[in-house]
């Protein structure tokens, strides 16, 4: 599976941006996909999570609110949402995929994603 993440830029403080994460290959239901952020001079972090089997979500406590994260099977692809964007919002945004083989609980942990996307950088600045 190849990720490429896009739709990263410059937005102002209070504005919204959509992430798109495009997969090629065969996303199983089994697997997951999750947004993660490292800021700089961070550690990265998870932001949201999906399970492509039954589109499931799990989201970071912080962004709870303002970050929606769905999947369109269609076209094999991954939304995040952003939305009452801040500076702490600024970083570099990373598509991962778990690959499982069976159903299991979205995990924000990123050491267990095994696909990885290059990233897209998103800056909250006025």
């Amino acid at each position: 599976v190849q990720l490429q993440a896009s739709g990263g830029g410059l937005v102002q403080p209070e504005g919204s941006l959509r992430l798109s994460c495009a997969a090629s290959g065969t996303i199983y239901s089994t697997y997951v996909v999750g947004w993660f952020r490292q800021a700089p001079g961070k550690e990265r972090e998870f932001v949201a999570g999906i399970r492509w089997r039954d589109a499931k979500t799990m989201y970071r406590g912080s962004v709870k609110g303002r970050f929606s994260i769905s999947r369109d099977s269609a076209r094999n692809t991954v939304y995040l949402q952003i939305d009452s964007m801040n500076s702490e919002d600024t970083a570099v945004y990373y598509c991962a995929v778990q690959r499982n083989d069976r159903v299991t609980p979205i995990q924000s942990s990123g050491s267990l994603y095994d696909y990885w996307g290059q990233g897209t950088l998103v800056t909250v600045s006025s």
